[in-house]
């Protein structure tokens, strides 16, 4: 839980490929029948991306889980989603996208003010000896805390 809202989904996926730059808070247009199938955390971000077309920011390849209570009217899994945000949040983000090597990725999803808010990240992809250095770190605090915790014993 943060201090904007309870989370829904982390994409940890997103901080082991990317170094994150800037993060923003954006909305998103769905149907009824995805909103209560993010709300169970029935989303799949791990190879979604997002990108500004023609002024508009959208979401691909996020996979939102039909929802098992729907009927025939329930929504496509994989469809283009779009993104709401303020004319200079897109400004902004067009103009870092054309930068060499960035790309903006969904961060997480989580529960604001009763509304559904996707952060984005600007990120640029980590190189394999970055990713080695990361999985080096992570492996050295749980082997510090394993011990300080055994040490407290």
């Amino acid at each position: 839980m943060s201090a904007d809202g309870k989370e829904i989904v982390n994409n940890r996926h997103a901080f082991f490929e990317y170094h994150i730059n800037d993060k923003y808070e954006a909305g998103i247009a769905l149907h009824g029948t995805e909103v209560k199938s993010v709300m169970a955390g029935r989303i799949q971000l791990k190879e979604s991306y997002v990108t500004v077309k023609e002024g508009e920011v959208w979401l691909f390849n996020a996979h939102i889980s039909p929802y098992s209570h729907g009927n025939i009217n329930n929504h496509e899994p994989l469809r283009t989603r779009k993104l709401l945000l303020h004319r200079k949040e897109i400004g902004r983000l067009e103009k870092e996208l054309t930068q060499k090597g960035m790309t903006l990725v969904v961060t997480r999803v989580y529960w604001k003010n009763r509304r559904i808010k996707f952060e984005i990240g600007v990120a640029k992809g980590k190189k394999l000896y970055d990713k080695r250095e990361t999985e080096t770190k992570r492996t050295v605090e749980r082997e510090t805390r394993a011990e300080l915790k055994e040490n407290l014993r």
